[in-house]
Parts: C-alpha cells; structure tokens; sequence
C-alpha cells in the first residue's frame, strides 16, 4: 500500500496559497512531515483526511481517488488533528464505544475488547470512567490518539501528536506509533525534529507550501556531514554573521549565542565542526526561504 500525492495545490479564499504543487509518494511505514508553522502541513493533513477539497492535483491510496471517494477513504482512515474538541460530560470509554459503533464495530463483544485495548495502549485506563471535560491537555491529545486508531486504519494522519505530552508520554507515544507502523502508512506531521529522527524512516520538509527536500533522514543528514560549524558570539553581532554566512540556526546555551553555520570550509579558525544531524538539515532548507518571504 501506497500514497500517492501528484501536483496538489490549495489556495483559500483570502489569497493565502497554502500548498503549491505537493508531489509525494508515502509507502507503508513512517511518514514524517517537517515544516515550520504556516507550512502548508495542516493544509496538506486536512485534503488528505477528505476535510477539505484541493484546488488541483491527484491522490491515490493503492486504487482509490482520495479526492473523489471520499467515503473510502474514511473507512481506512485513522486522523488525529493538531487541535479537537470532546464532548465534556461523557466518558473517554463511552465516547471510544460509540465512536467504534460509528465505524461499523457492531459486536459488543469486540467492540468492549477493541476499547479496553485502546484505552490500556495510551494509558487512560484509570480514567475511563472521567468525563472528558475534566481531562488535562495531555489527556485529551492521548484520547484523540485513541480515536484515530479504531477500525484498524490503513492509513493513520496525526498532526502535531506529541504537543501537551510530558516526556513520558511523549516516550509511549513514539512507541505506540513505532508498533502500529510497521503494517500501515503512518503520516507523522510535526515541526519536532527528533520525532522524526527517532521515529520515521522516510521523510520531507515542507515549507511555504511547497515541498523542498524527501528521503531517508539518515541519507538526508550525511548530505551535510562536514559542512556544519559552530561558534559562540555576541547577540550584537549576529546580523553581521548573517550577512557574511549562511547562518542556518541560533540557539543560547549558558547565556551566550551559539551559531551554526552552513559550509563546504571551514568559515575561519574560530569556527569549530559540528557533528550534523536532522536539525541541521532541517534549518539549512528552511532559513534562506523564510528569511526571503520576511524580507
């Protein structure tokens, strides 16, 4: 099984194109999806979960039109959005019951197995019972998980999934996703670098809209092994240093302002290497763009 995204395009009505020509192919496995807020993820996460219509392009999941058969699709889809309401008075084991039933599981029997299974797998088991309106943010984003994985989807869309987790949670959750996507096409959308590194064997990064670069992350990483340098200066001198360099990321440690730099060279004695990893690729795409649209 296999998803395949051919020239999508998606402009709203306020002007704002939110996806230019998206070519993708997604095998079975683990997806991830990198891109800063107002990539064009969401927009891209919503057209594949049949919420929205593209202006333009194709998709297909094995032999279905993902824009026309909407219905089809629904039946194979597990979709846990980046933001999701609850019905605040009922339970998380009486939602995830009647959220079964709507699904066709019509066999209480099973329907009692596939729930217990579901709220042991994300750890609500002791809350079962709780109103969901009393559920803290990390809750809640555990039952949303829950949700989107009832009826045995073929095709799983989670959308920024590990915001309000605790590292814990976040822990489970990558492991849950680990289990479940080694028989299903897992869409992991996320500007969370190492969720990706950690979990996804293929990726891409998205920016503006548009994707830039897909492939492997370890492949992807080497491409830039040697060529990242770092250095502390002063935060007044940064400008100057963006200006000389191409600066693909800023962080503070201890008070001072670490740069890295991308670079064939050594930019100058006082530049050390830096051992690349998946940020880095990820910030060499994404700076130069951004950095254009604002200016």
């Amino acid at each position: 099984m296999a998803l395949h995204i051919n020239n999508l395009s998606k402009t709203y009505s306020n002007g704002v194109q939110a996806l230019k020509n998206v070519t993708l192919t997604i095998p079975q496995g683990m997806f991830g999806l990198l891109g800063p807020n107002g990539a064009g993820k969401s927009s891209l996460m919503r057209t594949l979960a049949t919420l929205q219509q593209a202006d333009s392009g194709s998709v297909t999941l094995n032999d279905i039109d993902v824009l026309k058969e909407k219905d089809k699709v629904r039946k194979l889809l597990g979709y846990l959005p980046q933001e999701f309401g609850v019905y605040p008075k009922i339970s998380s084991y009486n939602m995830l019951s009647h959220i079964a039933a709507l699904k066709g599981i019509s066999n209480k029997g099973e329907r009692k197995d596939l729930v217990e299974s579901l709220l042991k797998k994300t750890n609500l088991w002791d809350v079962r019972n709780k109103s969901l309106g009393t559920y803290s943010g990390g809750m809640k984003q555990r039952f949303g998980i829950a949700q989107a994985l009832i009826g045995d989807p073929r095709l799983i869309i989670v959308d920024e999934p590990t915001a309000g987790l605790d590292p814990a949670e976040r822990v489970r959750f990558h492991n849950l996703l680990s289990e479940i996507g080694a028989n299903t096409i897992v869409i992991l959308s996320t500007h969370i670098v190492d969720d990706v590194s950690n979990l996804c064997n293929n990726m891409a990064i998205i920016c503006l809209g548009e994707v830039v670069l897909q492939g492997n992350p370890i492949s992807l990483t080497e491409g830039v092994k040697g060529k990242i340098w770092k250095k502390a200066i002063e935060k007044s001198d940064l400008e100057q240093y963006k200006a000389d360099m191409q600066v693909i990321s800023t962080h503070l440690k201890s008070g001072q302002t670490i740069i890295h730099v991308l670079s064939d060279v050594q930019p100058d004695p006082s530049f050390e290497s830096s051992p690349a990893n998946l940020e880095d690729v990820y910030f060499s795409e994404i700076s130069s763009r951004m950095d254009s649209a604002l200016a």
